[in-house]
């Protein structure tokens, strides 16, 4: 039967009517989104059987969605917390990577800075730093856009950019990837950060450094080379339960057929 493409704010539903008990549903994380959306067209192109719905949200969204038992699938860009595995300890948690990322920080095209330390981005997102001028740029103040809390590339940026260090008071949340996107284009002081699939010549990605020498700027070959630092995995995480519901989609995405679609939507295949 004909499969139909729903388009809704903040999440985007991919959703094909065929026989009930066949859907499959795919929550979470606003950087693995695009994937899982190309995927899943792929996937129900080539399995007239298969309904796959794919909703974003973010990280902790999908994470509690598959606590509650309202998700097959979650889609995630960050590790399970201690007390998210307590509660998922009954449903015999399966996790795979799907993907890597390269985090890309971003600003707006005419900002004359082209690369920031980690511990200069440290002090960006905590406040400490807060006019361009103080890192080399114009004498500008500094707009600082991040994603919500639920959101697993916020809590990535904290733990591993940040020194765990709270976000300032001032930081502007998003409550999506694409919102960040927006605003930085828009605004000339602005800086945030993507995952990589959401990159285009509307904003600047910066070079980093982790140890202040060697900069790098994000993309897939670095992130397959582990020359750019601020790179991670990206997670499908399910119930044993569903093992054999969500199989051959899961398959499908760690195949060459899939990984290749992986490096098409901008992440770096881990296969």
């Amino acid at each position: 039967m004909k499969k139909t493409l729903l388009l809704v704010p903040a999440a985007v539903l991919l959703l094909a009517f065929v026989k009930p008990g066949n859907d499959i549903t795919v929550k979470g994380s606003d950087t693995v989104l695009p994937l899982s959306q190309k995927e899943a067209e792929v996937f129900m192109k080539k399995t007239p059987a298969a309904s796959i719905t794919v909703v974003g949200g973010g990280s902790g969204v999908g994470i509690t969605a598959l606590i509650d038992g309202n998700t097959d699938i979650c889609m995630s860009s960050r590790d399970l917390k201690m007390e998210e595995k307590l509660k998922l300890k009954d449903k015999n948690i399966v996790q795979k990577v799907v993907g890597v990322d390269a985090l890309a920080i971003i600003v707006h095209p005419s900002n004359k800075v082209n690369q920031l330390t980690r511990e200069q981005l440290e002090g960006i997102f905590t406040g400490s730093i807060t006019n361009w001028k103080d890192v080399g740029g114009a004498d500008l103040k500094i707009v600082v856009y991040s994603r919500e809390s639920s959101s697993g590339t916020y809590e990535f940026m904290k733990e591993h950019v940040m020194a765990k260090k709270n976000y300032a008071s001032t930081v502007l949340s998003m409550p999506a990837t694409g919102a960040i996107v927006q605003s930085v284009e828009q605004t000339a002081g602005a800086i945030g950060y993507v995952g990589l699939a959401y990159m285009d010549k509307k904003v600047k990605a910066l070079a980093v450094s982790f140890d202040g020498k060697t900069f790098v700027k994000p993309s897939i070959a670095a992130a397959k080379d582990k020359t750019y630092p601020v790179a991670r995995p990206l997670y499908y995480i399910y119930a044993a339960a569903s093992e054999s519901k969500v199989k051959s989609f899961v398959d499908f995405i760690l195949s060459a057929e899939g990984q290749k679609v992986v490096q098409d939507v901008g992440y770096v295949p881990v296969k």
